[in-house]
């Protein structure tokens, strides 16, 4: 933790290498939208991604006052103890580095939201699984100007009610893999559904426990030209718990 209060919170962004990313420009866009979003809210985004040697590693994870594990391609299924279906695309290098940082975060107390993969890998390293293919849940590749939309129900007395003031949306569409109800990772809750025909989707989770903020949702918040103004109060909410964190400089602050 540092002492300078005036500081703003230094919250590590979780992303992909655009180095080793099928289209370079196409990456870097998609990261900066996310440290747009910290940015917004008053963090200050440090991006770490596969190639980030061990060390600056560690030394991330020991000053983040928050975590932003960020969209992006799927989690090994291994982890929850499947074969992988045809349509998975895995980065393994990627989920070894998030389960690092999200263990960290875990054993600090660090605030964390988790967005579309993230909020997948939140559920997974908490001992969850995932529906690896859901029909119906795409929209036109990035960087198209316009996304799919569906409705979200916000689940009553959730932290995510809370803070967005509402108990629905209508969200973006850019996902193929979800986590339903029964699929739940240990000391999580559902904040947020879609219907399927399938069944439900999870659209949000959050930690059943009033005293750890950790929140993930599977829609895409950073791109605002199609996500409810609303949800520009969850990235409020994050920035300002980790400002809490850093100022309080303890473990489990509300």
């Amino acid at each position: 933790m540092r002492n300078d209060a005036t500081s703003p919170p230094r919250i590590v962004v979780t992303v992909q290498s655009p180095e080793r990313a099928q289209n370079e420009e196409i990456a870097w866009r998609k990261n900066d939208r996310y440290f747009e979003g910290v940015r917004r809210a008053g963090g200050e985004p440090m991006a770490i991604d596969e190639t980030t040697p061990m060390a600056e590693r560690a030394a991330a994870f020991a000053e983040m006052d928050g975590l932003l594990l960020s969209g992006g391609a799927d989690l090994a299924p291994a982890y929850y103890g499947e074969m992988p279906h045809p349509t998975t695309v895995v980065e393994p290098e990627r989920d070894r580095l998030e389960e690092a940082a999200f263990r960290a975060a875990e054993a600090r107390g660090v605030p964390v939201f988790g967005i579309c993969r993230g909020m997948q890998a939140i559920n997974v390293f908490r001992g969850g699984s995932l529906v690896q293919d859901v029909d119906g849940h795409t929209s036109p590749a990035y960087p198209a100007p316009e996304a799919h939309a569906h409705p979200m129900t916000i689940e009553a007395g959730s932290r995510l009610a809370e803070i967005l003031g509402t108990s629905a949306a209508s969200v973006n569409t850019y996902h193929h893999q979800a986590v339903r109800a029964e699929n739940l990772g240990s000391g999580l809750r559902v904040a947020g559904t879609s219907p399927h025909d399938e069944g439900d989707i999870v659209e949000a989770v959050e930690d059943a426990r009033r005293d750890r903020w950790v929140i993930g949702v599977q829609s895409h918040p950073e791109r605002t030209e199609f996500t409810p103004l609303e949800f520009e109060k969850l990235w409020r909410a994050f920035v300002e718990q980790a400002a809490r964190f850093a100022a309080n400089g303890r473990e489990g602050s509300a």
